[in-house]
């Protein structure tokens, strides 16, 4: 990854496509498993912050980001920042108390270290190495409670996957999709983070993890006369059996599998042979 000049911004413009919803299945996450850290005062004494990184050509889903960690905690502030100077002047007229948005990219030009940084659809265009390397620096500009929840998501939020890191490195990988979404649960492949995507081969982790969950997918077919949802739930406590599927909350068990998610350790998945290190 080629350091950017002085003052100049890290990363590139993205196509900036956007829209109403969705992300909501990955604000429902955040805000459920770590609305707790945004609530602990870990941040001292100035309000928590969450950045939403590269929010693209409109403002919406920064600001559903916002009004969602606002009922779980009433005093976080939310920084969207892009990269994009005209996208961030289109966003300007839309702030308010708590609100409000930058110019900036990987570096995350905000006041202080931000509790959480949310990175949707900005890593699809880069190379596998660059996508470690920027999770690097992102980690490094966290509050050392931090977390960032980096993932990509369809047009319209039907499926998604994303990756909790903390300071040490990959947390966690969750799957969410809505039950009409998809064939079976493979499809969401074509949404797996880009340290993943070119890994879904035999012979690494995750193409064993899908494989092993269509399977059981197939196997809870009757399931499906009861709808779709008791069917990913069922195919989530099978699969759960010979993977370390998070089966407690926050993250885990049914109460999220009837949501449509499931969430794995990335130690469960972590490619053979990445340049990540982890």
């Amino acid at each position: 990854m080629r350091p950017a000049r002085p003052g100049r911004p890290v990363g590139a413009v993205t196509r900036g496509t956007t829209g109403h919803n969705r992300l909501r299945r990955c604000d429902r996450w955040i805000a459920a498993v770590y609305g707790p850290l945004l609530r602990s005062g870990r941040a001292g004494t100035a309000p928590p912050l969450v950045v939403d990184l590269g929010y693209g050509a409109s403002h919406v889903t920064t600001t559903e980001l916002f009004t969602r960690l606002r009922r779980v905690c009433p005093v976080v502030e939310v920084v969207g920042v892009e990269i994009d100077p005209g996208r961030v002047a289109a966003a300007r007229p839309y702030e308010r108390e708590g609100l409000s948005f930058v110019r900036g990219g990987f570096e995350l030009p905000v006041p202080r270290p931000p509790l959480i940084v949310r990175a949707f659809n900005v890593l699809r265009q880069y190379g596998e190495d660059e996508a470690w390397a920027h999770w690097d620096l992102l980690r490094a500009g966290l509050h050392p409670s931090g977390v960032v929840v980096e993932g990509t998501c369809s047009e319209i939020g039907h499926r998604a996957t994303w990756v909790a890191l903390g300071a040490e490195g990959p947390r966690t990988l969750t799957f969410a999709a809505r039950f009409t979404g998809f064939g079976r649960p493979s499809d969401l492949a074509e949404r797996l983070p880009k340290t993943l995507i070119h890994r879904n081969v035999p012979g690494q982790p995750v193409h064993a993890f899908l494989a092993d969950w269509d399977r059981a997918w197939a196997t809870c077919a009757p399931f499906g006369a009861y709808g779709a949802r008791q069917r990913w739930i069922k195919a989530a406590e099978l699969v759960a059996r010979d993977w370390p599927v998070e089966t407690l909350p926050p993250t885990g068990g049914p109460g999220r599998w009837r949501l449509g998610e499931l969430t794995l350790p990335w130690s469960g998945v972590s490619p053979v042979g990445s340049s990540g290190g982890w």
